[in-house]
């Protein structure tokens, strides 16, 4: 359990910093990026046997790293907009209840239950993140502040669902650092040609902060990845559960962050959300 615990305090610590980022004007998109090549790097450096290039070239997994650090990139700018516009409770409720995706990717691929309890708390999870998405505004403020949340939850949704679908087809027991590089390495990669398409058009810099703060966002955010492996690659707890602790968990600690902390304005609609989310999940687990 000390594997999810530390997964989750990672998790959390990453929607604060994106808030951070946000606070003293850190470019999102270049401190993503540095994050990245940052956790590659101390993926690669923690990592305790020889580094075979083209082992990792010709290993199974390989096209799987490819996928995700394309979702990694894409995702986390996606998160970083949704905690800096919608707030930490929107951001931490929208990804972690995606847990919903990859507990039906295990009803349809590794057959395991599904009872009408199940499906009674995926179908309230879908409407804990519509409730802690919207804040009591116009019809149009509502439409447009959505797609946000919305991208979030499917594409945490399919990157838990591709991870676990990797980690147990085809990683191997001690494949975990150099895979979880890999992936960061290929999402360095693909957000360094983004940031250099923008360089060609509007030249800038990258100060100081931005750097430090992408160094130390790529630390944590290696660790939550590496922590999440470890927790599911335990024997003896099933991913579902894996991934409904570390979803509630994140809910209430990003959000309890965000109103005494950040004093973001949480409306009653949306503390009904983040409890029908929990009540969701435990729902959902207990099945």
């Amino acid at each position: 359990m000390i594997y999810l615990l530390l997964s989750i305090t990672a998790s959390t610590v990453i929607l604060i910093l994106f808030k951070l980022f946000d606070k003293y004007n850190i470019n999102t998109l270049q401190a993503i990026v540095v994050n990245y090549l940052t956790a590659c790097l101390f993926g690669l450096w923690i990592y305790e046997q020889p580094i075979l290039v083209n082992d990792i070239l010709n290993s199974k997994w390989i096209y799987g790293a490819i996928g995700l650090g394309f979702l990694f990139i894409m995702v986390f700018n996606v998160m970083a907009l949704t905690a800096q516009r919608n707030g930490l409770s929107v951001a931490s409720v929208a990804s972690k209840m995606s847990v919903i995706i990859p507990v039906a990717f295990g009803i349809y691929v590794y057959k395991e239950s599904a009872g009408l309890q199940k499906v009674i708390g995926i179908i309230l999870a879908l409407i804990s993140v519509y409730l802690a998405s919207v804040k009591p505004k116009t019809t149009s403020n509502i439409s447009k502040g959505l797609w946000l949340p919305i991208l979030l939850f499917l594409g945490t949704g399919i990157i838990d669902t591709s991870i676990k679908y990797v980690e147990t087809t085809y990683l191997p027991n001690n494949g975990i650092p150099i895979f979880s590089a890999t992936i960061f390495g290929f999402a360095f990669i693909i957000g360094a040609i983004i940031l250099f398409t923008k360089m060609v058009k509007q030249p800038y810099k990258f100060p100081i902060k931005t750097l430090l703060g992408g160094a130390i966002l790529g630390i944590v955010n290696y660790f939550s990845v590496y922590y999440l492996l470890k927790a599911l690659n335990h024997e003896n707890i099933e991913s579902s559960t894996i991934f409904t602790i570390n979803s509630v968990a994140v809910v209430m600690a990003s959000t309890l962050i965000g109103v005494f902390l950040f004093k973001e304005k949480v409306f009653k609609m949306n503390w009904a959300g983040i409890l029908l989310a929990v009540i969701s999940i435990v729902i959902v687990t207990l099945a």
